[in-house]
């Protein structure tokens, strides 16, 4: 190669990076195909919390409808995201259905939510373990490393532990977000953000030695924040999911 078509190589590469990090994004599962109900149901939402969810980036889970809908009425579903004020950017991983839906709408498919697909896919093929009966205590899960983040989480800053718990050894400030695929440990005060099972397992827990959180979540179920209820401000919590009947999918704080 020669010297100048090195140099002009060497131009082009540096006019741009393309790297990888971890972007939290949150799930969209849509549950009605009637638009109208999906915006309205994704704006009480975003009144809840916009700081958190006005034009926040999500991906679209069309799996939990019956069928997938045609293309024109997946775009008045990604029209009903946009009028929430939220930005649609992608398609969840699904089937080969989804796939060439995303072809031909022009969309990416998130892989992040790749492996909860295949795993129920997995499960419902070979249906070797039956589903555990109301109030049964749910299997062990096998041991889960933990990432340790030894320092406080600044205002803006996010830290993830994939596959992994998340221990972190100071403050997490307003404004930043901590987040793992296992359970959460904060030794210092959680002021900002804390997202546990972030891939869907809904026996993680959160706990913190000072609770000041502005939203907790856990597999997707999220609580916000907009004044501390006054019996666990500043107190050490741990924050599960209920598996309850009468109280399933509801988050529960306790005091340590």
């Amino acid at each position: 190669m020669s010297g100048t078509h090195a140099a002009a190589s060497t131009e082009i590469l540096e006019a741009a990076d393309l790297r990888f990090g971890q972007v939290g994004i949150a799930n969209v599962r849509v549950r009605s195909a009637d638009p109208t109900a999906l915006r309205e149901s994704l704006g009480l939402r975003v009144r809840e919390a916009p700081s958190l969810f006005e034009r926040a980036p999500v991906v679209v889970d069309l799996s939990f409808l019956p069928a997938q809908p045609a293309d024109t009425e997946v775009a008045a579903l990604f029209d009903a995201v946009r009028s929430a004020g939220m930005l649609p950017v992608g398609l969840a991983y699904g089937d080969n259905a989804t796939d060439a839906l995303s072809r031909r709408l022009g969309l990416p498919l998130i892989a992040k939510f790749r492996a909860a697909y295949e795993h129920a896919e997995h499960t419902d093929a070979s249906n070797t373990q039956p589903a555990p009966a109301p109030g049964d205590n749910p299997p062990p899960a096998d041991p889960v490393p933990a990432v340790q983040h030894l320092r406080s989480v600044r205002t803006g800053q996010q830290v993830y532990a994939q596959g992994a718990d998340l221990v972190v050894v100071g403050t997490v400030a307003n404004g930043a977000e901590v987040l793992a695929d296992g359970n959460i440990h904060v030794y210092g005060a959680l002021r900002g953000r804390a997202f546990a099972g972030a891939q869907g397992d809904s026996n993680t827990r959160i706990f913190c030695s000072e609770f000041r959180a502005e939203i907790v979540s856990i597999a997707g179920h999220y609580r916000v924040f907009e004044e501390l209820p006054n019996e666990f401000a500043g107190r050490a919590v741990q924050i599960w999911l209920e598996h309850d009947r009468e109280r399933a999918g509801k988050l529960q704080i306790a005091a340590l």
